[in-house]
């Protein structure tokens, strides 16, 4: 959420920026309306209590139950007018940052820079899902019978890959040494500090997915519930990363806090009927590996760039030709201070498509979170959080498919990966 006193003292600046994410100015007078209400009526508890204390003190039997049951009243009708103002409030989105580019839609996003040359094939290239037939290690018809469209069976040497690229990963996030010269980049003694390797759980409760905001109104119907147990299927290991810290304070020593997990993750894909239904790039049931940091406020920034340095130097390292994208105000998500988008090269659709995100909320989720920072002077604040893809493994599976495939239907597996899938081509 943003910081109600932010909203009350400077609301037209509030609409200004928000209205760069398509919000209204008319939803923030209405959490202006809500939230006086509110405080109106916190205002008269307070005075009723006070008055029932000095009759109380005075002896006065008769004034007192008269104002106590006025107080009753009062008190009654507080909770309502606290669910109304709660729920203005959480439809407000973040801000963005200064340097976000406004636009409507994905058409909008502004490449930053790019990486590497797409391979030059002497014959037509296929795409993933022809690849992977072929040599037998993706299966979508038989998943399809099994379990519906947006299904895939992995086999054999696509589960070697799989399990290659995650190894990889946690090798490399938890290598100081290599995250050092990444952080040096960004700034010359940034911390290096390692990342702990987790694996989350997969579920999550409703009332922790909505203080992730991750389960606003109108986010239901992408997210799998399960109704007997009232849980949710997460649709990211940063689901399950974020909430660790809740109702908390952490000392400032100890920050940046790192994590990396590892998860299969789930979403209805509600709003893509039509779109990507051909082989893995788009399913219900997927496995990614994420990024999940706390850190001070002042060193927020510089954490997304580390984080976008460590996407990049693992692209790098598998030599996929990449660009790096500003997300625009109207393609970002709504907790969204700043969005940097990762694209790959695909040969087989002969385009660049997203495959990681990294998100900077800055105290937009741990304010709902209650995540907080204790200073070395004793004073607390909310802490600032970031997330970002290492990995979406069936989006990377993909481009290696696409852009190591040979002219006899074989694939070469990236240099970095043949000791860890004990491999050097799937054929």
């Amino acid at each position: 959420m943003l910081d109600i006193n932010l909203v009350r003292n400077n609301p037209e600046e509030i609409k200004k920026a928000l209205a760069k994410k398509k919000v209204p100015p008319a939803a923030v007078d209405l959490l202006l309306e809500k939230d006086i209400k509110w405080r109106e009526e916190i205002k008269k508890i307070e005075d009723l209590r006070a008055q029932l204390n000095q009759l109380s003190k005075a002896r006065k039997i008769e004034e007192a139950k008269a104002v106590k049951e006025e107080l009753k009243k009062a008190e009654a009708v507080l909770p309502e007018l606290e669910t109304e103002r709660n729920l203005a409030w959480i439809k407000l989105p973040n801000i963005p940052s200064e340097d976000t580019p406004v636009g409507l839609d994905e058409s909008e996003n502004k490449p930053i820079r790019k990486w590497g040359e797409p391979a030059k094939f002497n014959f037509t290239p296929k795409d993933h899902l022809e690849l992977g037939k072929a040599l037998g290690i993706i299966d979508v018809e038989t998943a399809g019978k099994v379990s519906g469209s947006r299904f895939a069976y992995l086999k054999g040497d696509a589960v070697r890959l799989q399990m290659a690229i995650i190894k990889f990963v946690f090798d490399t996030l938890g290598n100081e040494k290599i995250l050092k010269k990444i952080a040096n980049r960004v700034e010359k003694g940034y911390s290096s500090k390692p990342f702990t390797l987790v694996l989350p759980p997969m579920m999550i409760k409703p009332d922790v997915f909505k203080r992730m905001a991750r389960l606003d109104p109108g986010q239901e119907e992408e997210r799998y519930h399960l109704q007997k147990d009232d849980l949710y299927l997460v649709g990211s290991a940063e689901h399950t990363l974020g909430p660790i810290h809740m109702d908390s304070s952490i000392p400032e020593d100890q920050l940046p806090i790192r994590y990396v997990g590892y998860s299969t993750s789930f979403r209805r894909e509600a709003g893509s009927y039509g779109r990507d239904v051909k082989g893995i790039l788009r399913m219900h049931q997927f496995d990614k590996l994420e990024m999940e940091s706390f850190t001070l406020p002042e060193n927020s920034s510089k954490e997304q760039q580390f984080i976008v340095a460590i996407q990049e130097y693992l692209m790098q390292q598998l030599a996929i030709p990449y660009q790096v994208v500003s997300v625009c105000t109207g393609d970002m998500g709504g907790p969204d201070y700043r969005q940097i988008d990762i694209e790959a090269w695909l040969s087989g659709q002969n385009k660049y498509r997203e495959t990681h995100t990294s998100d900077l909320m800055t105290d937009y989720q741990s304010r709902r979170l209650a995540t907080k920072i204790k200073r070395k002077d004793g004073k607390t604040e909310l802490a600032h959080m970031n997330d970002a893809t290492a990995f979406a493994l069936g989006r990377i599976i993909i481009a290696i498919l696409e852009n190591y495939q040979n002219k006899d239907g074989s694939v070469t597996v990236p240099k970095v990966l043949r000791k860890y899938a004990g491999i050097k081509k799937i054929k």
